[in-house]
């Protein structure tokens, strides 16, 4: 785990050797036990110092931490994979000193940039929320990190059972999560966000242009749009090719040829890494152009430590066959993968993965900044990743950024462009099977996209609100539409301004009443700028963002390092680009990343490539609930989230013996509980601290090591 942390403070209270709370001197240098500071972060790299310090900590690659000055007090630290130039840093930080701060996000690659210039600190976050930035008031000013836990850990927080009921209830509605973190105390800057702090004082700007809703801003032409898509993504790419490349970092020696094991698998059961770049290529349209666009650009040859093949060096492609899921999607995935594998400039290497990798499978993990529903098949990504490389490509979130959420049909009505909602209308119908209301079905869902346009910002978050409020005091759950449900009934429900999340109906009256209080709070602040079908676009991808963040943390593989392009800052503005008639269109993905592939000189693709497919991973998550059901019922017997007033341990162990007898219940609500039950029950039988030093926090995040009993009250 990787993140860096710095505070701002009032100049006068902190000079002369104050040794107040996380008080600290000027005189010598940081960490020194006499006038220096008193309290650091364990096993830190300091990149700047007082009065406005700045850390960073955990296993950084050289290249990964870049710093520019202009002068004594103006400075720019750049934390990530950044393809730009140190000239083009130092534009960047001129620039961010007249408040220009979009510059900062501009370059390709995925970063933090952290800009001070004199007493002024800005931390610049990203636009999908890949890389959050957090904060919270400490010692008379404020302290910033990447990493929530540190800082929960700096102020000795208490559990925010508000936020963990909003995040079961609601979790793709930023109106009930609001800025809130588990840690109570510690907050978050919105995606698209920058957090702009002055000797203590703090402000939050977003950098991004808003457009009017009462005007449409003028869209380019689809050809253009894809023409843009593509240049973000190979620059994405690129970015990462012209990086110095990395081994691992010593591994146990290879013990020699083994019956029925090549090189890739006793290296991953060394457990580490292959030297230099890799991808996933499972067969879908997103990690196979992100494969193929790595196989076909030029690179850095070698790795910084000798190792690679120079120019002749080939792309590690890591295909995951689970052999626990037969069927004959999975099968033509495999095939298109192998087929694509042919590419002499690709090494293929099958990862074969039986009952011990299924979801569920492995409850034990390390503790994550969050929860997140990724931490239930963590060991089961950790497999495929060992196979990997130490820079290795991931196609997570191609869906959330190129695909058209279902709201957007509403964005269409508002602009008057009608006549393209004929093509997903009635892929819907085809979608549900022949029946005799098929014929019904466009004009079911052009009435539900005109319901959507036509309700303001404030009666939705209001109704959503209302919602959970009777379900509450009828002692019954919130709504949710099963497995079973046709993608029909799926697209309806996402027509709103916000629903319930899967795991809503488990929750007690109590939370959910708690939930509709924060959205009825959230209705009173002013609307937002964006469209409906823009604003549920964005809080999926934030929803994904985050999951995306936890898993490279319970999935973490040494030495190692996972790029995902499509929530990089230019792949996330190209495809924001994109026109909402050619976004909304059946197919649009993998029309959008052939053309890529197209432009780029790859033409060669197999037939069905693009095909979507999701009934593996549902049927892997059935198969693992049903063979992990008896130790998953035993963690529900004394729940955390019982004792905190969320669930009710008798009602959430009667669903998971449902669900492994094949009930068509929610498996993502479950999956929701249980990781979130998993996260809670880690972070109690924590030890130690973030933080060291003389005035160190004494205790750890959640002080006193328990949940706190909650029984609130229903509120109207």
């Amino acid at each position: 785990m990787r993140w860096l942390v710095g505070w701002s403070s009032v100049a006068a209270s902190f000079r002369a050797g104050s040794h107040g709370p996380g008080g600290y001197g000027t005189a010598g240098a940081v960490g020194e036990p006499d006038e220096g500071r008193t309290v650091h972060p364990v096993g830190a790299q300091l990149l700047w110092g007082d009065p406005d310090p700045l850390w960073a900590v955990g296993d950084w690659r050289p290249d990964e931490i870049r710093i520019v000055s202009v002068g004594a007090d103006t400075r720019l630290a750049v934390l990530g994979c950044c393809a730009a130039t140190d000239e083009e840093l130092r534009v960047g930080l001129f620039a961010a000193r007249g408040g220009a701060l979009r510059h900062l996000s501009a370059w390709p690659g995925s970063y933090t940039a952290v800009a001070q210039v004199a007493r002024r600190v800005t931390v610049v976050g990203d636009l999908a929320g890949a890389r959050p930035v957090f904060y919270t008031p400490w010692a008379g000013g404020t302290a910033y990190g990447t990493a929530a836990l540190p800082l929960a850990d700096l102020i000795e927080a208490q559990l925010d059972i508000g936020h963990l009921a909003a995040l079961l209830a609601c979790p793709d509605v930023p109106e009930a999560l609001g800025d809130s973190t588990p840690y109570a105390g510690v907050r978050r800057i919105p995606p698209g966000h920058a957090l702009v702090l002055r000797e203590g004082s703090r402000e939050i700007t977003g950098y991004e242009p808003v457009a009017s809703l009462a005007v449409a801003a003028p869209q380019l032409a689809p050809a253009a749009a894809v023409e843009g898509v593509r240049d973000a993504l190979v620059s994405a790419v690129r970015a990462r090719l012209t990086a110095p490349r990395h081994a691992p970092e010593t591994l146990p020696p290879d013990p020699g040829p083994v019956p029925g094991m090549g090189p890739a698998e006793r290296r991953a059961a060394r457990g580490g890494p292959a030297p230099g770049i890799g991808a996933d290529l499972s067969g879908g349209p997103a990690s196979a152009t992100l494969a193929l666009l790595a196989a076909g650009l030029p690179g850095v040859p070698g790795t910084v430590l000798g190792h690679g093949t120079g120019a002749g060096e080939r792309l590690l492609a890591v295909t995951f066959n689970d052999l626990t899921v037969p069927g004959v999607g999975r099968q033509a995935e495999l095939e298109r993968a192998g087929a694509m594998a042919a590419n002499p400039r690709l090494h293929h290497v099958v990862v074969t993965g039986g009952e011990e990798c299924l979801p569920y499978a492995d409850l034990e993990g390390p503790l994550t900044d969050e929860p997140g529903p990724s931490l239930i098949a963590a060991p089961r990504h950790r497999r495929r990743l060992l196979s990997g490389s130490a820079d290795h490509f991931t196609g997570g979130g191609a869906r959330q950024v190129l695909d058209a959420h279902p709201a957007r049909l509403a964005d269409l009505l508002m602009d008057r462009q009608r006549r393209h909602l004929l093509r997903p209308a009635t892929a819907l119908a085809k979608a549900g099977g022949p029946s005799a209301n098929s014929l019904f079905v466009p004009l079911t869902v052009y009435r539900a996209a005109r319901r959507l346009a036509r309700t303001p910002y404030r009666t939705g978050i209001e109704s959503a609100a209302d919602a959970l409020r009777a379900s509450a005091a009828d002692g019954q759950g919130a709504p949710r539409s099963d497995d079973a449900a046709s993608p029909l009934s799926i697209s309806l429900a996402a027509l709103s301004w916000t629903r319930p999340g899967p795991a809503a109906r488990w929750l007690t009256g109590e939370a959910l009443a708690e939930v509709s209080v924060r959205l009825m709070a959230s209705a009173t602040r002013p609307a937002p700028s964006q469209r409906p079908g823009e604003a549920r676009a964005s809080a999926a991808l934030a929803r994904y963002a985050a999951d995306h963040r936890i898993l490279e943390q319970a999935a973490e593989v040494r030495s190692q390092r996972l790029h995902a392009p499509f929530l990089d800052n230019q792949v996330v503005r190209a495809c924001r680009a994109l026109p909402e008639s050619l976004r909304v269109q059946p197919g649009a993905r993998a029309t959008i990343l052939r053309t890529v592939l197209s432009a780029s000189g790859v033409r060669d693709l197999p037939p069905g490539w693009g095909t979507p497919s999701h009934a593996p991973s549902t049927a892997a998550a059935r198969a693992g609930l049903r063979q992990s059901a008896d130790p998953l019922i035993t963690l529900f017997e004394a729940p955390l989230l019982a004792d905190a007033g969320l669930v009710e341990a008798r009602t959430v162990r009667k669903a998971l013996r449902a669900a492994a007898a094949g009930e068509p219940l929610p498996l993502d609500g479950l999956a929701d509980l249980i990781s979130t039950e998993l996260w809670l029950r880690r972070l109690l039988s924590r030890r130690g601290t973030c933080w060291t030093g003389t005035a160190a926090p004494r205790q750890r995040a959640v002080a006193g090591g328990v949940v706190p009993p909650r029984r609130p009250t229903l509120r109207s």
